[in-house]
């Protein structure tokens, strides 16, 4: 079987995380040469994951039989907040020790390439738009779902980063503007990510066990959104509530985003999507979804907006910032 042909140049992606750094070697059409990760062990300090980071991308480059004059740029993708101008990961809440470090410009100087900065989540975004569920679309709207809610929005090969860096913080918006409204991690009221971000999905499943809800579910246990997913495959009714309530508050805030923006199609990724593609939990959740969108979307949209999940798992952040690092280099040639 012949090998696919290497479209050079060769672009390198890299995803910080607050466990490990991935990083990925692709080709100009998007094909994956090598890839691998590190251990972050942030508690070390950024200085020597970059150490680490740099010595394993040498011995990737040399195992391909490449250098770094085979490579156009580096895309590196951190989580926020961060200085997208400066290039400093600033105070991330997984990253302690990492703090107001000058990130961009320690990586560049490691392995001797330019370097494009990006948010993680809109990395992420960017790598399902490039290679992923978002490729037959000129824009698309992503939200990652896990802790809290990540997003990123593409159109055409833009990346809607905004003025301060922070585009695309799509679970920040705004879905309940009542006095008692839940909090989200920054301690704001009524956001999407304070009823769909994991802590918000636990809440309000700890309240209805207080208000003595039926449930296999107990409120001692430590809830977790597996718990609730095991718990719901097992036919617990409470639990596929909470579930299918999570959807209906990700309509209400996904509303707002299509009417805004008028994707060609919306993502969802990220850890919990209650079992995803295929899965009988994940494509109910998914239906509940679009059920609840229908109605509350211009007419013209009901049967023209695609809806679905995500597709390159744990390699959209590495592969978007490689994407957005051959997007940027392709504009300096023009």
């Amino acid at each position: 079987m012949t090998q696919p042909e290497v479209k050079h140049p060769l672009f390198i992606g890299i995803d910080v995380g607050g466990t490990n750094v991935k990083f990925g070697i692709v080709d100009d059409k998007g094909g994956i040469q090598a890839y691998g990760s590190i251990p972050t062990e942030s508690h070390l300090g950024p200085d020597d994951a970059v150490q680490r980071l740099s010595a394993a991308l040498f011995q990737q480059l040399q195992n391909l039989g490449a250098g770094t004059s085979d490579v156009a740029r580096i895309g590196l993708a951190t989580p926020g907040p961060l200085d997208l101008e400066q290039g400093i990961l600033l105070t991330p809440g997984n990253l302690p020790e990492w703090h107001n470090f000058p990130i961009r410009q320690r990586i560049s100087d490691a392995i001797g390439l330019p370097v494009r900065y990006a948010n993680d989540a809109n990395a992420a975004a960017f790598g399902e738009y490039w290679q992923g569920a978002g490729t037959a679309y000129p824009s698309m709207v992503l939200l990652t779902l896990g802790t809290g809610i990540g997003g990123g929005i593409i159109v055409g090969d833009m990346l809607l980063e905004g003025a301060h860096g922070n585009g695309g913080e799509c679970g920040h918006i705004l879905i309940d503007l009542q006095d008692d409204a839940p909090l989200d991690s920054l301690n704001k009221r009524g956001s999407l990510e304070a009823f769909c971000g994991s802590y918000g999905v636990v809440r309000r499943a700890q309240e209805g066990l207080r208000d003595g809800r039926h449930s296999r579910l107990s409120k001692e246990d430590s809830l977790t959104p597996l718990a609730l997913t095991q718990a719901a495959e097992a036919g617990d009714a409470f639990a596929l509530e909470i579930i299918l309530e999570t959807a209906r508050y990700l309509a209400l805030g996904l509303v707002n985003l299509i009417h805004t923006i008028d994707p060609g199609c919306v993502v969802l990724g990220g850890a919990m999507t209650f079992g995803g593609a295929g899965h009988p939990l994940g494509e109910a959740f998914l239906q509940k979804i679009r059920d609840e969108l229908r109605p509350r979307l211009l007419p013209n949209l009901h049967d023209t907006l695609q809806i679905d999940f995500a597709q390159l798992g744990g390699d959209a952040g590495y592969m978007g910032a490689a994407g957005l690092a051959r997007v940027e280099h392709h504009a300096l040639l023009k």
